[in-house]
């Protein structure tokens, strides 16, 4: 009996050691970052991104990381409307791991309430070329750095080359040679410009290459701060933006985006006020169409004529994430030069990390901007999400009403500062 006592007696001192050793290397894990995750045990990681059109490249990338990261399992999120879904959980405090965001009033909110991550002082940063990062902090006003900058994206004017060459004209560099230009072509019976107002947001890429070319857009710093009014400084802006509709199409409002990409394929236009990003589809629809871009010639002093290009996609990691050592591993990866460069070849972007190019040769009109940091952000970036800028713009160029537009733009802007 006490041989008996005494194994039971043993077998329960061994339980109760190997009980506590397993509630050691738990709290271990724990420690270490882990969140309990257990050895051999796969970490998942949630990477959300908003570019519907990115989600084939990021796929190649995501599926590159994974297959040299056994023990981390990355999946991509991106649904339609992703902005409006990514505040919806953090409404539900539900953050992915990482994000990819547009630097967009959206990403201004987001980083306001605390939910990601400060890189400032990051190794990471130091990759990154200084106006983007800057770009970040004027957009937040914050001096906490809550994203990293991947890529940029570029507005200005795309033109044909074929057009162009016939019609004797070379690429202007102020505005008055640009609206010469547009002259010369109406005069020949041909439309400067392609118009696609259908779509209310196509408004924005003249109003995006004026504002900070002519005012700046510490301009809406000012207005926010109350010591300037649109009704007083954006005539000027006002006026331009009408004068391109005398240059293009009659159905300016009957078209949209895509129709503009088509037609100026198809050599309607000689010009397209658009993004480097409707370039692929372009040439999808006319692959043997010669193609370049210009700084819009928005003021009559050409050093003052910026290139347009703002953070099209930064990265950033939940304060919340439970595995945030497996999430900025992956952030290091798409960071790295060899993976920038397949995004920016694929996306016709621009890289924000330097020592990476675009080689497009369609691009050339816009490197010496980018050499010489001639850039400026997208004046919308710095709208509030909730005045509907584009839908204003819209409204504006059908009425024709220079007034009432200057006056509706600071109502709007009042209404949703008396929200906050």
């Amino acid at each position: 009996m006490k041989n008996a006592l005494k194994l039971i007696t043993v077998g329960l001192l061994t339980a109760s050691l190997l009980s506590a050793c397993g509630n050691n290397a738990v709290n271990n894990d724990a420690a270490a970052g882990n969140s309990g995750t257990t050895s051999g045990e796969k970490v998942k990681i949630e990477f959300f991104q908003n570019k519907t059109e990115a989600k084939t490249t990021f796929d190649k990338l995501v599926a590159k990381f994974n297959e040299a990261n056994p023990n981390i399992v990355v999946s991509q999120i991106n649904p339609p409307d992703a902005e409006t879904v990514l505040k919806t959980r953090a409404a539900k405090k539900d953050i992915p791991d990482v994000v990819g965001l547009g630097a967009t009033d959206t990403f201004k909110t987001l980083s306001a309430s605390g939910l990601f991550e400060d890189f400032t002082g990051d190794p990471l940063v130091d990759s990154i070329q200084p106006a983007y990062v800057k770009m970040l902090n004027d957009l937040t006003g914050s001096s906490e750095l809550n994203g990293i900058p991947f890529s940029a994206n570029a507005s200005g004017v795309i033109y044909n080359k074929a057009m162009f060459s016939k019609a004797g004209v070379t690429v202007p560099t102020t505005w008055d040679e640009f609206i010469a230009v547009a002259q010369k072509f109406k005069d020949s019976g041909k439309n400067a410009f392609y118009l696609t107002l259908k779509d209310s947001w196509t408004a924005l890429t003249p109003f995006n290459s004026l504002e900070p070319s002519i005012l700046g857009t510490d301009y809406f710093k000012q207005r926010t701060e109350g010591s300037v009014k649109f009704a007083d400084s954006f005539r000027e802006i006002a006026e331009k933006q009408l004068k391109l509709s005398e240059f293009a199409q009659k159905d300016i409002f009957g078209k949209g985006y895509n129709d503009g990409n088509t037609a100026f394929a198809k050599g309607e236009s000689a010009m397209y006020l658009q993004g480097v990003w409707a370039i692929p589809e372009i040439v999808k629809a006319n692959p043997a169409i010669e193609l370049g871009v210009f700084p819009f010639p928005a003021t009559n002093d050409a050093a003052k004529n910026k290139v347009i290009s703002g953070v099209d996609t930064l990265l950033t990691i939940s304060k919340s994430s439970k595995h945030k050592d497996e999430a900025k591993k992956f952030v290091e990866f798409l960071l790295q030069p060899e993976n920038v460069s397949q995004y920016i070849t694929e996306q016709k972007a621009f890289p924000a990390v330097q020592g990476v190019t675009q080689d497009d040769p369609t691009m050339d009109g816009f490197k010496e901007a980018f050499t010489s940091g001639n850039l400026a952000d997208f004046a919308d970036h710095y709208t509030p999400g909730a005045m509907k800028v584009d839908t204003i713009i819209q409204g504006f160029l059908q009425k024709k009403d220079i007034d009432a537009y200057l006056k509706q733009l600071d109502t709007e802007w009042d209404k949703v500062a008396d929200r906050k």
